[in-house]
């Protein structure tokens, strides 16, 4: 009964979601500065109502945009008027969501399982299976896993993040963090994989048992569940919070452009429409300050690792300014040697470097402002793919991402074990 119930009530959300048929994503590559201007003009027109996956950076980088289909003539046009190479990356997304939700759709059939151990980790899931999932991992394990709500979203919703720990109190500690922006779907998906995966290793895993048995570790899964139950039921596109911008009829902010870090400045947007409007004012989201004042009432974490999709990157500070941070050395050779385990497994490689140096000038973001906050190892991961599927990946590499992934942030984990500061 279960799950023709859950069947039903995704039936009834696709039923009610925007459309994106005929969209097609287009992969333009501008091939000098003057180019890049052109397209951070097209960027500004409003009526085409683009939605750019992987921004403007720098010439010869490819930079992703989604195209409604009532603009795709004149986009093109303009394009090719200024000799502006491009490509189409996905020829209709909706197609693309389509087979998304047919997968789902068949996965819901079937009963919620009533241990983790039969929790469907190569599918997808709603908001409420993956709370269900976490109650469970607690039920299973108490003496490791606990829940803490360390706030509610702006429309009520508990900021669930996993505790394991062998005990004792305020030990020094690790955060991840997974879905932040909504529509990243594969890294909610990795976070579940992740959190079963630490109930499974320890006591069987060296490394990681050395870990826990004198560090514990924060799992927040859904760090933005507005938005993630939002990309189910209305808008499988959508990135921000969902709290109402005062004076405008646009909703959310960015919730990566609303730390207290560069805030406001570029690589942000001022605009509420944006999909990197940085909002009122630094920590304006509950999602945002809720991390921020656990962070400071903790006071010994000393890796945070915030996880997002796509491009294949591993991303460290600064994003807000060109000066090197401090650490840069060490934090550099971590994640070379992070990337390098990461591709022993099915060859996937992977970008690293400084945000602003191996992406763009970002703003606000989550790692500059705990790095700033003394956390020596800050990382942003940017997950699979490079852009031939973008947030739409199919279910069918959760599971080979998840277990690549690991071994990164493993290679992460144990160094911050090892050298304690």
């Amino acid at each position: 009964m279960r799950g023709l119930l859950a069947f039903a009530a995704l039936f009834v959300a696709v039923l009610a979601k925007d459309t994106f048929e005929g969209h097609q994503v287009l992969r333009i590559i501008p091939k000098d500065d003057v180019q890049l201007s052109l397209i951070k003009e097209l960027e500004e027109m409003a009526e085409f109502e683009l939605d750019f996956w992987r921004g403007v950076t720098n010439a010869g980088t490819p930079v992703d945009v989604r195209v409604p289909f009532h603009g795709l003539h004149s986009v093109k046009m303009y394009l090719k008027s200024q000799d502006i190479e491009f490509s189409i990356m996905i020829e209709d997304l909706q197609l693309m969501l389509d087979e998304e939700q047919e997968k789902m759709a068949s996965a819901a059939r079937v009963a919620m399982p009533r241990t983790t151990d039969s929790y469907d980790y190569a599918n997808y899931h709603t908001l409420s299976d993956i709370y269900s999932f976490q109650d469970m991992l607690v039920a299973e394990n108490p003496n490791m896993v606990s829940k803490i709500v360390i706030g509610q979203s702006y429309e009520g919703r508990p900021l669930n993040v996993l505790k394991f720990s062998t005990g004792g109190t305020n030990r020094p500690a690790i955060w991840i963090d997974t879905g932040i922006h909504s529509r990243e779907w594969v890294t909610q998906a990795s976070g579940t994989w992740f959190a079963k995966k630490i109930v499974t290793d320890y006591g069987q895993d060296p490394a990681l048992t050395a870990i826990l048995d004198k560090m514990d570790i924060f799992l927040e899964i859904v760090t933005n569940p507005d938005g993630y139950q939002y990309t189910h039921t209305s808008n499988r596109m959508w990135r921000k919070t969902r709290k109402p911008n005062p004076y405008s009829s646009c909703v959310g902010v960015d919730p990566n452009r609303n730390w207290d870090a560069g805030f406001g400045g570029p690589g942000a947007s001022s605009n509420p429409c944006s999909e990197t409007y940085f909002g009122p004012s630094p920590h304006s989201e509950s999602e945002v300050k809720s991390i921020v004042d656990f962070v400071k009432s903790h006071n010994n974490i000393k890796a945070f690792i915030s996880i997002h999709s796509y491009s294949q990157m591993l991303l460290y500070p600064y994003g807000y300014t060109t000066l090197a941070a401090p650490d840069k050395t060490e934090l550099h050779n971590l994640a070379k040697k992070a990337i390098t385990d990461l591709a022993s497994l099915y060859g996937t490689r992977y970008k690293y470097g400084s945000i602003i140096d191996t992406i763009y000038q970002a703003s606000g973001g989550t790692i500059d402002w705990t790095y700033n906050q003394g956390i020596k190892y800050s990382y942003t991961f940017e997950l699979r793919d490079t852009g031939y599927y973008g947030f739409v990946l199919p279910a069918s590499q959760i599971i080979p991402t998840a277990k690549e992934t690991w071994l990164a942030l493993m290679a992460i984990m144990d160094h911050t074990f090892k050298n304690p500061y």
